[in-house]
């Protein structure tokens, strides 16, 4: 199985194209308070021009009731992000629930994210305590990942797939599509040298 990888925190076409010609296999349009934040319609806009194949994930932390709702009534997205106790009702769509460091209960669906106590600031998470974490389903890795590092993690920790952020950006909500490019070509080399080993 090939790895997972998602670029988050997207907020312009330019960042989203750059995904996509990287090869990365989803974007995350953040909603929640962040220096990454977008509007529904912002979201839908970059949306559209996205070739098929490409998961628009919406991005949230802890949402309000009726956050989520709201959102998707303007963008439509194919996965739904947020920590996994806000998703209660949304079990008929595509999700992705959050479970942050430390991990005290087995998640409870298949494919999950796993990162630190805080999204969106880098903070890497323990290798030793997520490698235990990702032996319990496809997971997701997220938090102070970068193309420096990205190849390290995936060897030592095996995850079903990658999640950055942060780690491909020169200021905050700016990302490069130079880091993008090398970011999705340090992860998928990293997940060849495994399967080949």
């Amino acid at each position: 199985m090939s790895l997972f990888v998602k670029i988050c925190g997207i907020t312009s076409p330019v960042a989203a194209s750059a995904a996509v010609e990287a090869g990365a296999d989803a974007v995350g349009f953040v909603f929640a308070e962040s220096p990454r934040r977008v509007a529904p319609a912002e979201a839908r806009a970059i949306a559209e021009d996205l070739p098929p194949g490409i998961l628009c994930v919406a991005v949230f932390g802890r949402p309000a009731l009726g956050e989520i709702a709201a959102v998707l009534d303007e963008f439509d997205a194919d996965v739904v992000q947020a920590d996994h106790e806000s998703l209660d009702g949304y079990e008929e769509r595509q999700i992705l629930p959050v479970y942050r460091e430390p991990v005290t209960a087995r998640p409870t669906q298949l494919r999950f994210l796993y990162e630190g106590a805080r999204s969106g600031v880098g903070a890497r998470v323990d290798e030793s305590e997520a490698a235990r974490v990702a032996r319990f389903g496809e997971m997701v890795l997220a938090g102070g990942l970068d193309p420096g590092n990205v190849g390290r993690a995936i060897t030592a920790i095996r995850p079903y797939g990658v999640d950055v952020s942060t780690g491909v950006e020169t200021a905050p909500g700016v990302k490069s599509p130079e880091l993008i490019g090398s970011f999705v070509a340090a992860a998928r080399s990293a997940a060849e040298r495994l399967v080949t080993a």
